[in-house]
């Protein structure tokens, strides 16, 4: 699905305000997988018309 399907793109300033719910250490952007990774968590969480989902029970373990 790209992100014109999805809705609004995700604004890459939102991630100076935007932190683990687990570590509350800083994401990465993939843009690729629209979704914010957590490497200290080894998780990787969703994006969804632009707007990320970082509930844990959303998180993705990173393989």
């Amino acid at each position: 699905m790209t992100a014109a399907q999805d809705g609004p793109a995700f604004d890459r300033r939102m991630l100076e305000a935007l932190v683990c719910p687990r570590t509350h250490q800083r994401l990465e952007y993939d843009a690729a997988a629209q979704e914010l990774v957590s490497p200290t968590a080894n998780l990787a969480f969703p994006i969804r018309a632009g707007i990320p989902i970082l509930l844990l029970s959303e998180g993705r373990p990173l393989e």
